[in-house]
């Protein structure tokens, strides 16, 4: 019998979906599932006819594969890989390769590629970010690990990949052991914070200056063939012009305020605290889905806790204008955020990670994927080095044209009382970073003076200390 090329473990729709990308890109499918039912139904549905192989067990899994065996488990992060990998290492033999192809924390793939490369085993923690359709069609996969694993793997999922609009595939190795999924978990702070922008440009366009979501729908469309072209950008259009079947309704008008989060944004802001790195905007996108889930109180607090009216009195159309500015500059200080993080932590754990790869690779297939990405990647290809995207010429100069408009929203915001902690921390991660001086000196004569902590001096070399 034919050895396959590649195995999947775990059947969500996630695993079928790679399974089914490969097969349609000629590799041969091995697929394993804890629960057989679903193993056959998948074999009786979507595998019907492709070159995916059905295992019924893990020596049969592994007894069908090509040397080295390649393993892409698919399941859920935490102890489930764990306990995947524990079951399956006895069947494995050295230069056999597990790749976690699910959202895992970084330091646990760091844990899990020590321990089994010292076993003999390659380990590669892939972030794959597309979503269901991404997986089927073409998702950014972001893989570290093994260098050696890495060449193994690369041709297959090369072809699996999305692919950018100049044909470039979006998949390129990361780093050593969990740069991958550190990548992917960046990604996905990155991406908290462009949503939550979004939905304060909606909230102030929406309560304040009184668009429909028709008209919504329209404006995000047109915002998506300019400068915001982007994924998510296009898909917000799509649900403002969707419709409830059984209301009649704008399909948003139905859904509760209430944003649900798997973990990974404030993985990326829990990270960014150890590191000492500013997330400002992903740190605001983490703590607006927790009050958002504060329902219950929320509607309590505003019975009784009264604030200015919504009543918006201006120019409706300066409103928009300013908005759509204000969302381009604020995407980019989430974007200069986020690959700020990613340079420190680089140098912390040594993943020696390429910014303008990474950049790259998140042109498409990506929930982030946008048109913004092709100047990410020029900006950082001019300059490697580049210590942060706010001190790129152009991606720096965009934003300064355009923080008076990011400022013009955020008044009108807080004037009518409508919460924008997204914008306003984009704002002042803007200004803090472009201050010379901050009220820092402040705070460390308060330390200095409750805790001796000392301070430096601005006209001498040293470490002082004052008996306040």
């Amino acid at each position: 019998m034919e050895k396959a090329n590649i195995a999947v473990v775990g059947l969500g729709v996630m695993g079928q979906n790679l399974a089914l990308n490969m097969a349609n890109k000629g590799f041969c499918v091995a697929v394993y599932n804890r629960t057989e039912a679903k193993t056959a139904e998948f074999m009786h549905g979507p595998a019907q006819g492709k070159a995916i192989v059905a295992t019924y067990s893990y020596p049969d899994l592994v007894e069908l594969l090509e040397s080295p065996k390649k393993i892409l488990l698919m399941v859920q992060a935490g102890p489930a890989v764990d306990a995947v990998i524990g079951a399956i290492r006895p069947y494995l033999t050295p230069g056999d390769i597990l790749i976690d192809g699910g959202n895992s924390f970084f330091a646990d793939t760091e844990r899990r590629s020590k321990a089994l490369t010292a076993e003999g085993l390659m380990y590669v923690g892939a972030g794959v970010s597309g979503g269901e359709e991404g997986a089927l069609l073409g998702p950014s996969i972001m893989p570290g690990g093994n260098p050696e694993a890495w060449e193994a793997v690369k041709d297959i999922f090369t072809a699996a990949a999305a692919k950018a609009e100049d044909g470039e595939p979006c998949v390129d190795y990361m780093g050593l052991r969990g740069a991958g999924h550190y990548v992917k978990m960046v990604h996905n702070g990155i991406e908290y914070a462009i949503m939550q922008l979004i939905g304060e440009i909606y909230d102030v366009l929406h309560r304040g200056a009184g668009l429909t979501p028709v008209d919504l729908g329209d404006l995000f469309a047109e915002w998506n063939q300019g400068e915001l072209a982007s994924y998510l950008v296009e898909i917000t259009a799509d649900i403002f012009k969707t419709r409830d079947p059984g209301t009649g309704k704008p399909m948003v008008d139905v859904i509760l305020d209430e944003a649900k989060q798997k973990g990974t944004g404030k993985w990326t802001s829990q990270n960014a605290m150890d590191l000492g790195a500013a997330t400002h905007t992903i740190n605001a996108a983490v703590a607006s889905r927790i009050i958002s889930g504060m329902k219950e109180q929320r509607v309590a607090a505003s019975r009784v806790l009264k604030g200015p009216a919504v009543d918006f009195k201006g120019e409706r159309q300066q409103l928009i204008d300013a908005a759509k500015e204000a969302l381009f500059a604020s995407v980019i200080l989430s974007y200069a955020q986020g690959f700020d993080l990613m340079a420190q932590a680089s140098a912390e754990y040594d993943y020696r990670l390429d910014m303008k790869r990474i950049a790259k690779i998140w042109r498409a297939g990506c929930i982030i994927r946008a048109k913004l990405l092709d100047d990410i990647m020029r900006a950082f290809d001019q300059n490697p080095n580049l210590s942060n995207l706010l001190m790129d010429e152009n991606l720096g100069d965009v934003v300064v044209c355009r923080q008076g408009a990011l400022r013009y929203v955020i008044t009108i915001a807080i004037s009518l009382g409508i919460p924008v902690y997204g914008l306003s921390s984009a704002l002042g991660y803007f200004d803090a970073f472009r201050s010379e001086r901050l009220p820092a000196n402040l705070t460390q004569a308060q330390r200095d003076y409750f805790g001796a902590h000392t301070y430096r001096r601005v006209d001498q070399e040293g470490t002082f200390h004052t008996e306040w």
